[in-house]
């Protein structure tokens, strides 16, 4: 096993245990609808929430972490209709069939992650005489176009059970754009799917600072003849040993002359959120003004002094 491809076994591997063994606390005994939920939803889970679902004290709260969960990803939450939950099921269901004869459940294979995690290739190429001599099997490429990426599986023993040996392209980028659920419109707010942005705790002034890449902003200029941007801000606070939640949505309008903006790398906002002393997760989703279809999201793990 080469590097590269160890390091994906180890990300397309890592929520599976992490309910019974992260952090060494009490085993967790979920209901029938969280267990459900949670069997196939853990592929998608960034570690932080997998850590809050592990320490949720009750069917309750676990309710309203499912809810929270499908809603954070909603690309359009003014109508009924929550597409990429249904588009998820759909995968989920389509490759627990397509991909049964290769031992377990389709969709804990690694074909069937991949198109859980991106849907069809754009283009399939399956190679029979690729002159591999470890590979008894074929050797297939899945391209996304969308992601500029390749993804390489073999079947190294000739048995039909497909494993992921290498990939060309951002594979971790793709993977985070349908994570986090961020999504990014034509002549948006945003222009990159993943905005890496930064997010810091002030304990002394009970402040969060999150803090956006200039550069990844589409500003419009507006009737003073300056270049503006206008944002909303939710935030899921989950935080104490019981990690209650709370939340806070704020909108914010950001403006600059040209000049300004050539010398700026990065724009603060600041939000009054005191939180309390031990370990916290901040879950920031940031969009532009409603009619705007443009995400982009990130978690945070904030451990705060006393």
């Amino acid at each position: 096993m080469n590097k590269r491809t160890g390091v994906i076994v180890l990300f397309l591997t890592a929520g599976l245990g992490l309910l019974a063994s992260c952090g060494g606390g009490p085993k967790v005994v979920l209901d029938a609808e969280s267990k459900k939920f949670y069997e196939t939803a853990n592929l998608i889970m960034t570690r932080e929430e997998a850590k809050i679902f592990k320490f949720l004290p009750d069917q309750e709260s676990r309710k309203e972490f499912i809810d929270d969960f499908w809603a954070k990803r909603d690309p359009n939450p003014d109508n009924d209709v929550n597409e990429f939950k249904v588009e998820f099921q759909n995968r989920v269901a389509y490759v627990t069939k397509r991909f049964k004869t290769e031992g377990g459940p389709g969709w804990n294979t690694d074909r069937g992650r991949i198109y859980i995690f991106m849907g069809p290739p754009d283009k399939f190429q399956e190679n029979f005489t690729h002159g591999d001599p470890s590979i008894r099997g074929p050797i297939l490429w899945w391209v996304y176009y969308n992601y500029m990426l390749g993804i390489e599986f073999v079947d190294e023993k000739g048995n039909g059970q497909y494993k992921i040996r290498n990939y060309d392209g951002d594979f971790f980028g793709a993977i985070d754009i349908l994570k986090l659920g961020a999504y990014v419109g034509t002549n948006d707010v945003f222009l990159k799917n993943v905005v890496n942005f930064d997010l810091t705790y002030d304990r002394a002034a009970g402040e969060i600072e999150v803090t956006l890449p200039t550069k990844l902003l589409n500003f419009k200029e507006n009737d003073a003849g300056k270049f503006q941007i206008d944002l909303r801000f939710k935030f899921y606070i989950y935080e104490g040993p019981s990690l209650d939640k709370k939340t806070l949505e704020e909108e914010r309008t950001f403006e600059s002359t040209t000049q300004e903006l050539e010398g700026l790398k990065k724009i603060p906002f600041r939000f009054s959120i005191p939180l309390k002393p031990g370990t916290n997760f901040v879950d920031v989703i940031i969009q532009g003004k409603p009619g705007t279809a443009s995400k982009v999201r990130k978690l945070f793990e904030i451990k705060a002094s006393s």
